[in-house]
């Protein structure tokens, strides 16, 4: 399995502090955001991993990132014009992709679950991931039956469930084909819904619902949140039942990293 950290956009709710860097390069308590996508995938055993950048910030994750070398991965780069859709990023990512399955991750998405068994375990079809909120119109929200996935809609008026979408995919290789025959929705963009609905047609698509904390870090509440949940998760203060000692407190590659850290 191959994996892409989506990377690219504005980042303009976190304005000015945008205008300089990426969003998902800026720090999580002491450690750029980017490295807690890159970890979940790394942990999960993926070391040939595909990064979707801004054209205006591409040299900053190269210099940060390099080849991927000091992570024991192999990291290429593309780069993504004009954001058009979390789908586009199968289309951009299609040569790359090839005939594996891959994982996509946010990369402002953070979690505290260890994620590595649902992401081994992948098999066929899709999995996608979702999450208890009070605001289910905001996201796309997951209907799920009797452990099945019966619907998923896009910011809906009138939720059917109180489980959003989180930013965490897993599909297998016929992800770019019905990628690439989507239909742009009224805001021009391909829609990781329409996506997921593909699969769903065809009896395909599972989730699976975290117990753990999610934060996609796009605000200045969420990423101050995000560093306050590391940091207590570094120090000891939080409990440890989630494995978020490994996952956040002593990824995989800091100490391979601590000198430029």
């Amino acid at each position: 399995m191959k994996g892409i950290i989506l990377a690219g956009g504005s980042g303009t709710r976190l304005h000015p502090l945008t205008q300089v860097t990426s969003k998902q390069l800026l720090p999580i308590y002491d450690q750029p955001m980017i490295y807690y996508p890159l970890n979940t995938l790394l942990k999960a055993g993926i070391k040939d991993i595909l990064i979707i950048v801004a054209p205006e910030r591409s040299g900053d994750f190269l210099n940060l990132l390099g080849s991927g070398k000091q992570f024991g991965a192999r990291i290429t780069y593309e780069v993504q014009d004009k954001p058009e859709g979390l789908a586009q990023a199968f289309i951009i990512g299609a040569d790359f992709i090839g005939d594996d399955s891959v994982a996509m991750i946010l990369g402002d998405n953070i979690f505290t679950d260890d994620l590595s068994d649902s992401i081994r375990s992948f098999k066929s079809g899709a999995k996608v991931f979702a999450k208890k909120v009070h605001d289910p119109e905001r996201f796309g929200v997951i209907e799920i039956a009797n452990g099945k996935v019966i619907s998923v809609e896009e910011k809906p008026k009138s939720p059917k469930s109180d489980l959003a979408q989180i930013g965490f995919y897993i599909y297998d290789n016929r992800v770019v084909d019905f990628a690439k025959n989507l239909t742009p929705s009224a805001r021009g963009e391909y829609e990781i819904v329409d996506l997921n609905n593909k699969y769903l047609e065809n009896g395909e698509l599972v989730a699976e619902e975290l117990k753990g904390e999610w934060i996609d870090a796009g605000t200045f509440e969420s990423l101050h949140r995000a560093s306050v949940i590391a940091r207590e998760h570094k120090l000891g203060i939080r409990d440890m039942k989630s494995d978020i000692s490994v996952t956040i407190k002593k990824p995989e590659f800091q100490k391979k990293t601590e000198k430029i850290i």
